[in-house]
């Protein structure tokens, strides 16, 4: 019988190693992880410097392949796609939200956001996409190309873009570390808001405990391993955590 209290994992890790280097020069950046992420649920992975997160996210939304181990998005284990169903599967499961942006000059907003689905050749839900542009409050930009966009704009596009499609999960990676304290607030509270109002999935790589508050949990990683996780954040909970890592 199935257990309906269940929750169901958007990803995960199943004893997740990342070596690089070999001999006396190898650097041991995943130790082991282990970590399931919840559909539906906003978690912040934090840690210092050299931790292993940013490798941890690359791993799981397979821009990197584990040494050992497993990973997989939904039912999927990534191990056992070849490149070309790896490709497949990053475009139509995952969104990406970088620090960055990484939005393509020439093209409008609007152009932007639609931009992964074009690239598959697929149209999308135009109503899901609507309703995403005006959550993120665009509707007035969506002609407007990123030079013409302030940095928060741009992020708003950014974030859209990775809405779009809507994919099982979505991976942030430093998304506020160029806006303002105050555009940062927006942006985090609209993605707060895409998962409580809309369903998204969103694992987010910070080292702001501001930003992490926004969260659901946090997973705190230490020398390739999670060393522990705190469910509904405050900034100072998790500034006195971060504490105990000598930031």
């Amino acid at each position: 019988m199935t257990d309906t209290n269940t929750k169901v994992a958007a990803a995960g890790a199943i004893d997740a190693v990342k070596t690089y280097g070999g001999g006396d020069s190898e650097v041991k950046a995943l130790d082991g992880v282990s970590v399931s992420f919840e559909a539906g649920r906003f978690t912040a992975i934090m840690g210092p410097s050299g931790s292993g997160k940013s490798t941890l996210m690359h791993c799981l939304a397979g821009l990197d392949s584990l040494t050992s181990g497993g990973v997989y998005i939904g039912e999927t284990y990534l191990a056992t796609l070849n490149d070309k169903q790896l490709t497949e599967l990053r475009r139509t499961a995952v969104g990406f939200i970088f620090q960055a942006y990484n939005l393509v000059p020439t093209l409008t907003a609007q152009e932007n956001i639609t931009l992964p689905l074009l690239l598959g050749g697929v149209k999308g839900d135009q109503e899901w996409i609507d309703k995403v542009i005006d959550t993120v409050g665009l509707r007035d930009r969506l002609k407007h190309r990123p030079s013409e966009l302030s940095g928060g704009q741009q992020q708003r596009v950014a974030v859209a873009r990775a809405l779009a499609s809507r994919p099982t999960i979505i991976f942030a990676d430093e998304p506020t570390g160029n806006l303002d304290s105050r555009t940062g607030a927006e942006i985090l509270d609209f993605m707060r808001r895409a998962v409580r109002e809309l369903g998204q999935t969103i694992v987010m790589v910070t080292h702001d405990p501001v930003a992490a508050s926004y969260s659901d949990r946090v997973i705190f990683l230490a020398d390739g391993k999670i060393v522990d996780e705190m469910a509904e954040p405050t900034a100072e909970r998790v500034l006195d955590r971060m504490k105990h890592f000598g930031e």
